[in-house]
């Protein structure tokens, strides 16, 4: 924020209206600088990205005085466009020399055509990587694709090592399944669950099935088709809804498609020029040199610009996209969707919203997705009609650093950032997660207090935390969780997290459900933030204001309806105090804190590494003391 004095753009006194704006609104921009600098003239320049850099030069007139301050006023009319704008401000002085530059600042600009569903940002989802949350039986992986084998010990090691060839395959099952899942709806409709995320499901060789091998066909070793839906059908009528994972980028080398070790009877890309496939991929030099992802040779990557791949996926009433959610599921999230063309993407959002009007499409995408920038183009995910909300990595980034003993002020300023370029859609429709299967366990994280990658895979294998370790890991847990549960987004947890597993980078995050061995102080932290959650429209749907973000201290409160919820945390070593000045009434909900009636208001008492949910209220019986 640049002169914050003359110019605020989170301050709707300077900017009006706040944040992201949809296509077509007027917004009035205003400048207010010291009568004493003797400004006599401002000028706006607006670079509107997406019309090939075009400039538009608008005058900001002298229109009056607002205290001791000459106040500049002009509008920048959005209207027929979709994408970012960056705006300056100029300055001149009486005497013509020119004074303050300010900028540039970002104005996202998006189409607000279409009504967003708002379910997934509401409720709780729960990632669960299919293989490993339960199994009923051992499979037999006879006939199966991809030569894999199944551990007989539900608690053993997941393969780390190489094999012969010096290639980690993924080629080791446990044998979790989508019966395996519906025993368990209860279990997570306990905890608060309303959406149930799964990692890939269909035909693969690799125990992650991200190689996908048969997008038509659910892996044999989760179920089949009726179990999906059976399962689809019982999540419903618990009030969960289902997503799937969308790998639309890249195929399995061992798949129907490529075919790369003959498995299927039909031909593949790699087996002649004349299958039906062979244009869906891009070869160098066929059969051998073509492109992959991140160049891994078992992910043979697509070529999304194929008009037959496009029909496949989401083109015709029978695609891809629109069969599953036929089939019972709810919505899709796109895998590495930074790496999908933005009419690909447009595509699959169209055809998810024909099969199904309220289905959402979440993308991941690891930075901030209002400027995400891939193979130099700058992305449209979240301009409108392309996706309805992404991946938060950067609340889990702001996140860990202030859990690990960060200022709570970076942590305020990289979520306002958000805030302010994300749409309200988007921005209320993010998946925030502390962990997923692509980083190590959270609780290892904090009780470890980093990944540890100076040490042998072998050491990271057989680590499991000491008991001071898991103590404050768990503290920190505790305390995280509750500020993921408690900021607007989904709150996203990764299978087991609720259960105290441990685990460092893959295949250490990816070990079995410990059923039977839960940590339960955990599981009942999770479960109590789980119900706040759904029984709190404030916590659902609610806006935020911060009302301290200084060293370990953090605090915001979420209103709506009526209902006002405060969120104080603090991760020092000290307890930490926050005066609430407006509040005659508290309530505590979760946590630890304690309040006590002064002169000025309530003082609250956060005890160290802890994190209190309460409730604010007016009334005149004083406040409520905690059990």
């Amino acid at each position: 924020m640049t002169g914050p004095t003359i110019f605020d753009s989170r301050d709707i006194r300077y900017k009006d209206p706040y944040g992201a704006v949809a296509s077509g609104t007027k917004v009035t921009l205003t400048l207010r600088p010291p009568r004493a600098e003797g400004y006599s003239w401002a000028r706006l320049s607006a670079r509107f990205e997406f019309w090939a850099d075009e400039t538009a030069e608008i005058p900001m007139p002298w229109s009056g005085l607002d205290g001791d301050r000459d106040v500049f006023t002009c509008v920048l009319d959005t209207v027929d466009y979709v994408g970012l704008v960056w705006y300056t401000f100029t300055l001149e002085r009486l005497d013509g020399k020119k004074g303050e530059q300010l900028g540039p600042f970002q104005l996202t600009v998006y189409d607000g055509g279409e009504a967003v569903p708002a379910w997934f940002g509401e409720g709780m989802t729960y990632q669960i990587f299919p293989d490993r949350f339960r199994r009923l039986r051992v499979p037999d992986p006879k006939g199966m694709v991809g030569g894999r084998w199944v551990h007989a010990a539900w608690q053993d090691e997941p393969e780390y090592r190489p094999d012969h060839s010096g290639e980690i395959r993924n080629r080791d099952f446990f044998g979790g399944s989508l019966q395996g899942v519906e025993e368990k709806l209860d279990y997570l409709h306990s905890l608060g669950v309303r959406t149930l995320y799964f990692c890939p499901i269909f035909e693969a060789a690799e125990n992650h099935r991200y190689g996908t091998a048969d997008y038509r066909a659910i892996d044999p070793m989760l179920g089949t088709e009726e179990d999906f839906s059976r399962l689809c059908r019982e999540a419903h009528r618990r009030d969960m809804r289902v997503m799937l994972d969308g790998v639309f980028n890249h195929t399995g080398f061992v798949s129907r498609y490529f075919n790369g070790d003959g498995f299927y009877p039909e031909l593949g890309a790699h087996q002649s020029q004349d299958s039906p496939y062979y244009s869906w991929y891009n070869f160098y030099q066929w059969p051998d040199q073509y492109e992959s992802w991140w160049g891994i040779y078992s992910l043979p990557s697509m070529n999304e610009h194929d008009p037959a791949y496009r029909e496949f996926i989401f083109g015709g009433e029978d695609s891809v996209v629109r069969r599953w959610l036929r089939a019972g599921a709810d919505g899709w999230r796109l895998d590495v969707a930074d790496e999908l063309p933005d009419d690909f993407v447009a595509g699959i959002h169209a055809a998810a919203r024909a099969e199904k009007p309220d289905a959402v499409v979440i993308g991941e995408v690891w930075e901030d997705g209002s400027t995400k920038v891939a193979y130099g183009v700058r992305r449209k995910h979240i301009l409108g009609r392309h996706c309805d909300g992404l991946m938060n990595y950067p609340f889990r980034g702001a996140a860990l650093d202030y859990l690990r003993g960060g200022d709570a002020a970076d942590f305020m300023e990289t979520m306002e950032t958000l805030r302010e370029n994300y749409p309200p859609f988007a921005y209320y429709s993010a998946m925030n997660s502390l962990g997923t299967h692509d980083t190590p366990r959270i609780l290892t994280l904090l009780g470890v207090g980093s990944e540890c990658r100076e040490r042998s895979r072998e050491w990271r294998a057989s680590f499991r935390m000491e008991a001071d370790q898991r103590r404050r890991g768990k503290e920190l847990l505790k305390l995280g969780a509750a500020l993921l549960f408690a900021f607007p987004g989904s709150p996203t947890v990764y299978y087991g997290d609720e259960a105290g597993m441990e685990g460092f980078e893959d295949p250490f995050n990816r070990r079995t459900f410990p059923w039977g061995r839960e940590d339960y102080e955990l599981l009942g932290w999770f479960t109590r933030l789980g119900h706040l959650r759904q029984e709190s429209p404030a916590l659902r749907r609610g806006d935020i204001r911060y009302r301290a973000a200084q060293g370990p201290l953090l605090a915001f409160t979420r209103s709506a309806e009526g209902e006002t919820i405060l969120a104080a945390f603090n991760t020092g070593g000290e307890s930490a105090e926050l005066r609430l000045e407006d509040a005659e009434r508290i309530e505590l909900l979760l946590g630890s804190a304690r309040f006590q009636i002064s002169a000025q208001g309530h003082v609250l008492t956060l005890p160290p590494r802890t994190g209190s949910l309460l409730k604010l209220s007016v009334g005149s019986d004083g406040p409520q003391e905690p059990d």
